[in-house]
Protein backbone atom coordinates (compact mmCIF):
# COMPACT_ATOMS: atom_id res chain seq x y z
CA UNK A 1 0.00 0.00 0.00
CA UNK A 2 3.19 2.42 -0.12
CA UNK A 3 3.27 5.38 -2.26
CA UNK A 4 5.67 8.25 -2.75
CA UNK A 5 3.52 9.85 -0.18
CA UNK A 6 4.98 7.19 2.62
CA UNK A 7 8.37 8.51 1.65
CA UNK A 8 7.73 12.17 1.93
CA UNK A 9 6.03 12.17 5.33
CA UNK A 10 7.56 9.08 6.87
CA UNK A 11 4.21 7.18 7.20
CA UNK A 12 4.00 3.19 6.72
CA UNK A 13 0.87 3.72 4.75
CA UNK A 14 -0.89 6.65 2.55
CA UNK A 15 -4.68 7.01 4.97
CA UNK A 16 -4.92 10.75 5.62
CA UNK A 17 -7.31 11.07 8.77
CA UNK A 18 -9.07 14.73 9.57
CA UNK A 19 -10.33 14.27 13.07
CA UNK A 20 -11.38 17.12 15.49
CA UNK A 21 -10.21 15.09 18.27
CA UNK A 22 -6.30 14.91 18.93
CA UNK A 23 -6.71 11.37 20.36
CA UNK A 24 -7.36 10.23 17.45
CA UNK A 25 -5.01 12.13 15.22
CA UNK A 26 -2.11 10.72 17.92
CA UNK A 27 -3.45 7.22 17.04
CA UNK A 28 -3.63 7.03 13.43
CA UNK A 29 0.27 8.51 13.46
CA UNK A 30 1.02 6.26 15.50
CA UNK A 31 -0.43 3.25 13.65
CA UNK A 32 1.38 3.87 10.57
CA UNK A 33 -0.99 6.91 9.06
CA UNK A 34 -1.09 9.99 8.76
CA UNK A 35 -3.67 12.09 11.47
CA UNK A 36 -4.66 15.61 10.23
CA UNK A 37 -6.25 17.69 13.29
CA UNK A 38 -9.20 19.89 12.40
CA UNK A 39 -8.20 22.77 13.62
CA UNK A 40 -11.62 25.04 12.90
CA UNK A 41 -13.15 24.44 16.48
CA UNK A 42 -10.27 25.57 18.49
CA UNK A 43 -9.07 29.06 19.56
CA UNK A 44 -5.66 29.91 18.83
CA UNK A 45 -4.81 29.09 22.50
CA UNK A 46 -6.39 26.16 22.72
CA UNK A 47 -4.92 24.95 19.32
CA UNK A 48 -1.38 25.42 20.74
CA UNK A 49 -2.72 23.21 23.87
CA UNK A 50 -4.09 20.24 21.30
CA UNK A 51 -0.91 20.06 19.17
CA UNK A 52 1.48 20.37 22.34
CA UNK A 53 -0.52 17.22 23.44
CA UNK A 54 0.00 15.61 19.82
CA UNK A 55 3.67 16.26 20.18
CA UNK A 56 3.99 14.53 23.17
CA UNK A 57 1.82 11.85 22.30
CA UNK A 58 3.47 10.83 18.80
CA UNK A 59 7.22 9.84 19.28
CA UNK A 60 7.95 12.25 16.66
CA UNK A 61 5.94 10.79 14.06
CA UNK A 62 4.28 13.43 11.53
CA UNK A 63 1.18 14.75 11.44
CA UNK A 64 -1.42 17.36 9.98
CA UNK A 65 -3.30 20.48 10.96
CA UNK A 66 -6.94 21.29 8.60
CA UNK A 67 -7.55 24.47 8.74
CA UNK A 68 -10.72 27.12 6.74
CA UNK A 69 -9.63 29.79 4.76
CA UNK A 70 -12.59 30.34 2.45
CA UNK A 71 -12.25 32.07 -0.55
CA UNK A 72 -15.34 34.38 0.02
CA UNK A 73 -17.79 34.92 2.81
CA UNK A 74 -20.27 37.51 3.91
CA UNK A 75 -17.88 40.95 4.21
CA UNK A 76 -14.50 39.38 2.85
CA UNK A 77 -14.82 42.26 0.02
CA UNK A 78 -15.10 45.11 2.42
CA UNK A 79 -12.13 44.23 4.53
CA UNK A 80 -13.80 42.18 7.61
CA UNK A 81 -12.65 39.17 9.40
CA UNK A 82 -8.84 40.24 9.23
CA UNK A 83 -6.75 39.83 12.22
CA UNK A 84 -6.10 42.75 14.49
CA UNK A 85 -2.40 43.60 14.40
CA UNK A 86 -1.80 44.27 17.26
CA UNK A 87 -4.13 41.52 19.25
CA UNK A 88 -4.44 38.66 16.70
CA UNK A 89 -7.80 38.63 17.07
CA UNK A 90 -10.87 38.94 14.87
CA UNK A 91 -13.65 41.14 15.48
CA UNK A 92 -17.24 38.82 15.43
CA UNK A 93 -19.46 41.65 16.65
CA UNK A 94 -19.59 43.16 12.98
CA UNK A 95 -21.16 39.72 11.77
CA UNK A 96 -22.85 38.99 15.03
CA UNK A 97 -24.80 42.47 13.53
CA UNK A 98 -25.71 41.24 9.81
CA UNK A 99 -27.35 37.89 11.48
CA UNK A 100 -31.38 39.18 10.75
CA UNK A 101 -33.61 39.07 13.59
CA UNK A 102 -35.68 37.21 11.36
CA UNK A 103 -33.62 34.51 11.67
CA UNK A 104 -32.79 34.81 15.13
CA UNK A 105 -36.33 34.55 16.37
CA UNK A 106 -36.96 31.42 13.95
CA UNK A 107 -34.19 29.24 15.30
CA UNK A 108 -35.96 30.56 19.07
CA UNK A 109 -39.61 29.11 17.69
CA UNK A 110 -37.68 25.87 16.65
CA UNK A 111 -35.72 25.33 20.09
CA UNK A 112 -38.93 26.19 22.13
CA UNK A 113 -40.41 23.37 19.68
CA UNK A 114 -38.23 20.98 21.03
CA UNK A 115 -38.42 21.71 24.44
CA UNK A 116 -34.52 23.26 24.42
CA UNK A 117 -34.39 25.53 27.60
CA UNK A 118 -32.29 29.26 27.41
CA UNK A 119 -28.64 28.79 28.72
CA UNK A 120 -28.28 29.37 32.20
CA UNK A 121 -25.16 30.58 33.97
CA UNK A 122 -23.96 27.64 34.53
CA UNK A 123 -24.30 26.52 31.01
CA UNK A 124 -20.98 27.62 29.82
CA UNK A 125 -19.75 29.80 26.78
CA UNK A 126 -22.34 29.50 23.35
CA UNK A 127 -19.38 29.30 21.24
CA UNK A 128 -18.12 25.65 20.64
CA UNK A 129 -14.51 26.14 21.09
CA UNK A 130 -14.45 29.74 19.78
CA UNK A 131 -15.95 31.90 22.82
CA UNK A 132 -19.83 33.10 22.69
CA UNK A 133 -19.86 34.46 19.16
CA UNK A 134 -19.02 31.41 17.57
CA UNK A 135 -17.32 32.77 14.45
CA UNK A 136 -14.60 29.86 14.90
CA UNK A 137 -11.95 29.82 11.93
CA UNK A 138 -14.37 30.39 9.34
CA UNK A 139 -12.82 33.60 7.95
CA UNK A 140 -9.17 34.84 6.84
CA UNK A 141 -7.97 36.23 9.53
CA UNK A 142 -9.33 33.03 11.83
CA UNK A 143 -7.39 30.76 9.51
CA UNK A 144 -3.90 32.95 9.69
CA UNK A 145 -4.08 32.78 13.20
CA UNK A 146 -4.37 28.63 13.32
CA UNK A 147 -1.80 28.63 10.61
CA UNK A 148 0.53 30.52 12.70
CA UNK A 149 0.00 28.04 15.72
CA UNK A 150 0.10 25.00 13.37
CA UNK A 151 4.03 26.28 11.90
CA UNK A 152 5.48 26.47 15.41
CA UNK A 153 4.82 22.69 16.03
CA UNK A 154 7.50 20.42 14.26
CA UNK A 155 6.01 17.56 13.81
CA UNK A 156 3.29 19.97 11.50
CA UNK A 157 4.01 18.13 8.29
CA UNK A 158 1.33 19.44 6.43
CA UNK A 159 -1.15 21.95 6.43
CA UNK A 160 -5.29 21.21 4.63
CA UNK A 161 -7.62 23.92 3.70
CA UNK A 162 -11.09 23.58 2.77
CA UNK A 163 -13.03 25.81 0.77
CA UNK A 164 -10.79 26.51 -1.67
CA UNK A 165 -6.68 26.94 -2.07
CA UNK A 166 -4.76 28.61 1.19
CA UNK A 167 -3.64 32.01 0.11
CA UNK A 168 -0.20 32.36 -1.97
CA UNK A 169 1.43 33.88 0.86
CA UNK A 170 0.31 31.03 3.18
CA UNK A 171 1.61 28.71 1.11
CA UNK A 172 5.05 30.69 1.04
CA UNK A 173 5.47 30.38 4.45
CA UNK A 174 4.36 26.92 4.91
CA UNK A 175 6.88 25.65 2.09
CA UNK A 176 9.85 28.04 4.11
CA UNK A 177 8.87 26.33 7.28
CA UNK A 178 9.32 22.77 5.28
CA UNK A 179 5.69 22.25 5.41
CA UNK A 180 3.33 20.52 2.58
CA UNK A 181 0.07 22.25 1.85
CA UNK A 182 -3.08 20.35 0.27
CA UNK A 183 -6.07 21.81 -0.48
CA UNK A 184 -10.08 19.84 -0.44
CA UNK A 185 -11.87 20.08 -4.14
CA UNK A 186 -15.02 18.78 -5.56
CA UNK A 187 -14.27 20.12 -9.13
CA UNK A 188 -11.52 19.89 -11.87
CA UNK A 189 -11.49 24.08 -12.35
CA UNK A 190 -10.83 24.27 -8.75
CA UNK A 191 -8.08 21.72 -8.29
CA UNK A 192 -6.61 23.03 -11.18
CA UNK A 193 -7.03 26.51 -9.38
CA UNK A 194 -5.18 24.90 -6.49
CA UNK A 195 -2.40 23.42 -8.45
CA UNK A 196 -0.77 27.17 -9.91
CA UNK A 197 -1.30 28.58 -6.54
CA UNK A 198 1.29 26.14 -5.60
CA UNK A 199 -0.69 23.22 -3.51
CA UNK A 200 1.19 20.46 -3.21
CA UNK A 201 -1.37 17.48 -2.83
CA UNK A 202 -4.36 18.03 -4.07
CA UNK A 203 -7.91 15.95 -1.85
CA UNK A 204 -10.51 14.99 -4.72
CA UNK A 205 -13.50 14.95 -2.79
CA UNK A 206 -16.24 12.85 -4.31
CA UNK A 207 -19.89 14.05 -3.09
CA UNK A 208 -20.23 11.00 -0.97
CA UNK A 209 -18.24 12.21 1.87
CA UNK A 210 -18.94 14.72 5.25
CA UNK A 211 -19.07 18.18 5.59
CA UNK A 212 -18.28 20.77 2.59
CA UNK A 213 -19.12 18.81 -0.49
CA UNK A 214 -19.65 18.99 -4.23
CA UNK A 215 -22.07 17.50 -6.26
CA UNK A 216 -19.60 15.24 -8.47
CA UNK A 217 -19.43 11.87 -7.17
CA UNK A 218 -16.16 10.09 -6.46
CA UNK A 219 -15.48 7.30 -9.01
CA UNK A 220 -15.91 10.37 -12.14
CA UNK A 221 -14.22 13.23 -9.49
CA UNK A 222 -11.12 11.08 -8.56
CA UNK A 223 -9.64 9.93 -12.24
CA UNK A 224 -10.81 13.32 -13.65
CA UNK A 225 -8.86 15.44 -10.94
CA UNK A 226 -5.84 12.90 -11.36
CA UNK A 227 -5.58 13.27 -15.24
CA UNK A 228 -6.02 17.28 -14.78
CA UNK A 229 -3.41 17.72 -11.98
CA UNK A 230 -0.63 15.07 -13.08
CA UNK A 231 1.54 15.09 -11.40
CA UNK A 232 0.45 16.48 -8.35
CA UNK A 233 -0.47 13.89 -6.29
CA UNK A 234 -4.12 13.51 -5.19
CA UNK A 235 -5.46 12.08 -2.45
CA UNK A 236 -9.25 10.24 -2.91
CA UNK A 237 -11.71 11.08 -0.36
CA UNK A 238 -15.22 10.61 -0.12
CA UNK A 239 -17.09 7.54 0.71
CA UNK A 240 -13.85 5.70 1.82
CA UNK A 241 -14.49 3.50 4.94
CA UNK A 242 -12.69 0.02 4.05
CA UNK A 243 -9.51 -1.39 1.79
CA UNK A 244 -11.80 -2.34 -0.82
CA UNK A 245 -12.90 1.45 -1.11
CA UNK A 246 -9.08 2.68 -0.90
CA UNK A 247 -7.99 0.30 -3.07
CA UNK A 248 -10.77 1.27 -5.77
CA UNK A 249 -9.82 5.12 -5.13
CA UNK A 250 -5.90 3.90 -5.92
CA UNK A 251 -6.80 2.47 -8.85
CA UNK A 252 -8.59 5.74 -10.39
CA UNK A 253 -5.13 7.18 -9.57
CA UNK A 254 -4.87 8.36 -6.02
CA UNK A 255 -1.47 8.70 -4.61
CA UNK A 256 -3.40 7.54 -1.34
CA UNK A 257 -6.76 8.41 0.68
CA UNK A 258 -8.03 11.33 2.44
CA UNK A 259 -10.46 9.84 5.60
CA UNK A 260 -12.76 11.26 7.83
CA UNK A 261 -16.45 9.78 8.53
CA UNK A 262 -14.83 6.45 9.72
CA UNK A 263 -13.04 8.33 12.90
CA UNK A 264 -16.24 9.07 14.26
CA UNK A 265 -17.17 5.81 16.03
CA UNK A 266 -13.40 4.84 16.96
CA UNK A 267 -13.11 4.60 20.56
CA UNK A 268 -10.60 7.17 20.74
CA UNK A 269 -13.42 9.98 19.02
CA UNK A 270 -14.78 12.11 21.38
CA UNK A 271 -18.04 11.44 20.18
CA UNK A 272 -21.10 11.41 23.08
CA UNK A 273 -22.56 7.95 23.17
CA UNK A 274 -25.99 9.61 21.66
CA UNK A 275 -24.18 10.34 18.29
CA UNK A 276 -22.73 7.07 18.18
CA UNK A 277 -25.67 5.03 18.27
CA UNK A 278 -27.16 7.41 15.66
CA UNK A 279 -24.37 6.91 13.35
CA UNK A 280 -24.33 3.13 14.15
CA UNK A 281 -28.04 2.96 13.12
CA UNK A 282 -27.99 5.29 10.05
CA UNK A 283 -28.19 4.54 6.34
CA UNK A 284 -26.09 5.92 3.48
CA UNK A 285 -29.82 8.10 2.66
CA UNK A 286 -29.52 9.64 6.32
CA UNK A 287 -26.23 11.30 5.32
CA UNK A 288 -28.02 15.05 3.70
CA UNK A 289 -26.79 17.94 2.26
CA UNK A 290 -27.70 20.72 3.84
CA UNK A 291 -26.86 24.78 4.46
CA UNK A 292 -27.87 24.39 7.72
CA UNK A 293 -23.88 24.04 8.97
CA UNK A 294 -22.62 26.75 7.61
CA UNK A 295 -24.25 28.58 4.49
CA UNK A 296 -22.35 26.26 2.36
CA UNK A 297 -23.52 22.80 1.48
CA UNK A 298 -22.20 20.28 3.45
CA UNK A 299 -23.42 16.37 4.21
CA UNK A 300 -24.51 16.04 7.61
CA UNK A 301 -26.80 13.12 9.77
CA UNK A 302 -30.62 13.61 9.06
CA UNK A 303 -32.05 14.96 12.14
CA UNK A 304 -34.89 17.46 12.91
CA UNK A 305 -32.34 20.05 12.97
CA UNK A 306 -31.42 19.85 9.44
CA UNK A 307 -35.63 18.93 8.58
CA UNK A 308 -36.09 22.12 9.97
CA UNK A 309 -34.37 24.32 7.59
CA UNK A 310 -35.95 22.79 4.82
CA UNK A 311 -39.47 23.90 6.05
CA UNK A 312 -41.77 26.18 4.64
CA UNK A 313 -41.94 28.79 7.18
CA UNK A 314 -37.96 28.52 7.37
CA UNK A 315 -36.49 32.66 6.39
CA UNK A 316 -33.50 30.83 4.57
CA UNK A 317 -29.42 30.03 5.21
CA UNK A 318 -27.28 32.94 5.52
CA UNK A 319 -23.85 33.40 3.76
CA UNK A 320 -20.80 31.83 5.76
CA UNK A 321 -20.13 32.62 8.71
CA UNK A 322 -23.41 34.24 9.12
CA UNK A 323 -25.26 30.57 9.77
CA UNK A 324 -22.82 28.92 11.64
CA UNK A 325 -22.94 31.66 14.32
CA UNK A 326 -26.83 32.34 13.84
CA UNK A 327 -27.26 28.54 15.19
CA UNK A 328 -23.66 28.44 17.87
CA UNK A 329 -25.67 29.01 20.79
CA UNK A 330 -28.42 26.92 19.34
CA UNK A 331 -26.43 23.81 19.21
CA UNK A 332 -24.56 24.69 22.38
CA UNK A 333 -28.21 24.45 23.87
CA UNK A 334 -29.22 21.52 22.81
CA UNK A 335 -26.17 19.38 23.56
CA UNK A 336 -27.22 20.58 27.34
CA UNK A 337 -30.72 19.81 26.80
CA UNK A 338 -29.91 16.52 25.29
CA UNK A 339 -27.74 15.39 27.79
CA UNK A 340 -31.38 14.28 29.59
CA UNK A 341 -32.25 10.88 28.95
CA UNK A 342 -35.79 10.95 26.91
CA UNK A 343 -35.51 14.60 25.65
CA UNK A 344 -37.13 15.77 22.84
CA UNK A 345 -33.75 17.83 22.22
CA UNK A 346 -32.22 14.54 21.09
CA UNK A 347 -33.99 14.61 17.76
CA UNK A 348 -31.76 17.85 17.03
CA UNK A 349 -28.21 16.27 17.52
CA UNK A 350 -26.46 15.40 14.92
CA UNK A 351 -22.66 15.54 13.27
CA UNK A 352 -21.25 15.80 9.33
CA UNK A 353 -21.24 12.52 8.27
CA UNK A 354 -20.27 10.94 4.51
CA UNK A 355 -22.78 8.58 3.10
CA UNK A 356 -20.14 5.67 4.30
CA UNK A 357 -22.04 5.95 7.74
CA UNK A 358 -24.12 2.73 6.77
CA UNK A 359 -20.78 1.17 6.69
CA UNK A 360 -19.92 2.36 10.62
CA UNK A 361 -21.99 -0.58 13.00
CA UNK A 362 -19.13 -0.66 15.77
CA UNK A 363 -16.97 0.71 17.60
CA UNK A 364 -13.56 0.04 17.14
CA UNK A 365 -9.65 1.03 18.09
CA UNK A 366 -8.06 3.48 15.93
CA UNK A 367 -4.72 1.32 14.94
CA UNK A 368 -7.34 -1.85 14.25
CA UNK A 369 -9.28 0.67 11.68
CA UNK A 370 -5.90 1.41 10.39
CA UNK A 371 -4.77 -2.72 10.13
CA UNK A 372 -8.05 -3.67 8.44
CA UNK A 373 -7.68 -0.92 6.10
CA UNK A 374 -4.63 -2.70 5.59
CA UNK A 375 -5.69 -6.33 5.01
CA UNK A 376 -8.63 -5.63 3.33
CA UNK A 377 -6.81 -4.01 0.91
CA UNK A 378 -3.87 -6.99 0.36
CA UNK A 379 -6.74 -8.93 0.15
CA UNK A 380 -8.63 -7.09 -2.97
CA UNK A 381 -5.49 -6.32 -4.83
CA UNK A 382 -4.41 -10.35 -4.31
CA UNK A 383 -7.87 -11.00 -5.67
CA UNK A 384 -8.05 -8.64 -8.62
CA UNK A 385 -4.21 -9.78 -9.60
CA UNK A 386 -5.78 -13.34 -9.50
CA UNK A 387 -8.56 -12.61 -11.83
CA UNK A 388 -5.58 -11.06 -14.13
CA UNK A 389 -3.48 -13.73 -14.05
CA UNK A 390 -6.50 -15.77 -14.84
CA UNK A 391 -7.19 -13.61 -18.15
CA UNK A 392 -2.97 -14.62 -19.03
CA UNK A 393 -3.55 -18.03 -19.00
CA UNK A 394 -6.42 -18.24 -20.97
Amino acid sequence: MRTDLCDLFGIDVPIFAFSHCRDVVAAVSNAGGMGVLGALAFSPEQLELELKWIDDNVDGKSYGVDTVMPMSYAGKDEGLGKSDAQTGEVDASVFQEMIPDETKQWIERVLEEYEVPPLTEEGGDSGVGGGSSGLLGWTDGGGRNHVEVALRHDGVKLLVNALGPPPKDIIDLAHAHGVKVAALTGAVEHAQRQKQAGVDIIVAQGTEAGGHTGEIGSMVLIPDIVDAVAPTPVLGAGGIANGRQAAAAMALGASGIWTGSVWLTVREADVSALVKDKLFSARPKDAVRSRSLSGKPARLLRTAWTEAWEREDCPGTLPMPLQYMACSEAQTRIGLAARKEGAKARELVGMPVGQVVGRLTEEMSSADVIYQFIDEFVETTERLQRTLDAVDAT
